[in-house]
């Protein structure tokens, strides 16, 4: 899946600045590769659909649904995506720690069986992490007791192709007293690193090289559409890296990290980092000081995966806004 030359060249001259300046699967079985190459004919773009939520005191019920959409993932390649919602990643969920989760999975896949394996939670997989058949839906319930960034992910066999097809997204859970930062902070993002391989192919998910690493499932949103700031703010990302396979040596350009939580419990707190490194299905929160005008670029540090597509851009001017291009530096 060749990028345009507009695409690679773009990523090319912001790789040259930055660097001017500075469960399981094991084997492939007949029935993984059944579970992984459905046939054409019954290949679906079901349309997007944002997730359900009602909450009652501290009870919160989230609807969601398991379906196959066409992701753009890069200028004109299109990936027949399995999807939370129809979305890559899939809907970023905010509950608050002592909540109590009653979920609901309706698989509008008539293929394949999909199932949630929320990182956030206390449950037993065997009960709670279960498959939703095609065509039908599925009800759990959990308690959601411990603060910070986690990943949720289809945990159906074999977990690897659900995940690298697209399975995968954040879930919030806020602290129940906070950050220390949070009178502080004037901007918020969400951010997910994850990878795509050739479209289906469990042989190169499980051996192969990623074909793309992005943030927020493509390689130009973040370049088209810069985060924003103005001189001063303070920045909190909400980064989580859903892998598969990769981990992510998070950075950004021209700036230290004055508070680092990781997997965004307040507990676990750095100071001063340059660069946190993400595991597969590892989160933070990372702070930050903006102190003059100018484009930021956000970045894998593993400048092979920034390459293929792991740039953002955060833009800072006087007021906050998009003044199109790159921000001056009067």
């Amino acid at each position: 899946m060749p990028k345009r030359y507009s695409q690679a060249l773009l990523l090319c001259s912001v790789i040259a600045v930055l660097l001017s300046g500075c469960i399981f699967d094991t084997t492939k079985t007949s029935e993984t590769a059944a579970t992984t190459n459905p046939p054409k004919e019954t290949r679906l773009n079901q349309p997007a659909v944002p997730p359900i939520m009602k909450r009652n005191g501290n009870q919160v019920s989230i609807e969601m649904t398991a379906q196959i959409t066409n992701i753009e993932i890069s200028k004109g390649e299109t990936y027949n995506a399995w999807t939370f919602n129809g979305t890559v990643p899939g809907p970023v969920l905010r509950i608050k720690e002592g909540d109590v989760l009653t979920f609901t999975l309706k698989n509008k896949d008539p293929n394949l069986a999909h199932s949630m394996d929320f990182h956030a939670v206390h449950a037993a997989p065997s009960a709670k992490f279960i498959d939703v058949q095609p065509n039908e839906q599925g009800t759990f319930t959990y308690p959601a007791n411990t603060p910070g960034v986690f990943m949720y992910h289809c945990g159906t066999k074999p977990v690897l192709a659900h995940i690298a097809n697209g399975m995968y997204g954040m879930i919030i859970v806020e602290p129940k007293n906070g950050y220390p930062t949070d009178p502080m902070v004037d901007r918020e993002y969400t951010l997910v690193q994850s990878e795509w391989y050739e479209e289906h192919d469990y042989e190169q998910f499980l051996n192969g090289e990623p074909e793309y690493v992005v943030f927020n499932g493509t390689d130009f949103e973040l370049m088209e559409k810069p985060l924003l700031a103005k001189v001063g703010d303070i920045v909190r990302l909400y980064i989580s890296n859903a892998g598969p396979n990769e981990v992510s040596s998070f950075h950004v350009v021209g700036t230290t990290m004055d508070a680092v939580y990781i997997d965004g419990n307040p507990s676990n707190v750095l100071k001063g980092l340059q660069t946190v490194l993400l595991p597969a299905s590892g989160g933070a929160v990372v702070e930050f000081t903006v102190t003059e005008e100018g484009d930021y670029p956000i970045v894998t540090h593993q400048f092979d995966h920034a390459s293929k597509g792991a740039v953002g851009i955060l833009r800072v001017t006087h007021d906050g806004l998009d003044h199109g291009g790159q921000a001056s530096g009067h």
